[in-house]
């Protein structure tokens, strides 16, 4: 039966990450470099985007909720 606490005995490779020690990345630095840049480019590019109206629209009923004052009930 599975305790669900670990095992106690030596590590699986799951347990020491994809490069063999919890404390080595599993991507070199010439990797992580590239997907880092990819990701920049790819955020900078969804920053210029413009909100979509929708968007736009359900911050201004939140505003106009937030600032209204409460109903008596």
């Amino acid at each position: 039966m599975i305790d669900c606490k670990g095992s106690q005995g030596t590590p699986t490779p799951v347990d020491r990450g994809p490069a063999g020690g919890p404390d080595q990345p599993g991507l070199d630095r010439t990797t992580q470099g590239r997907i880092g840049s990819h990701l920049r480019a790819l955020y900078d590019e969804l920053m210029q985007q413009p909100i979509p109206e929708r968007f736009v629209d359900l911050i201004a009923n939140l505003d106009r909720a937030t600032k209204a004052p409460p109903a008596d009930s």
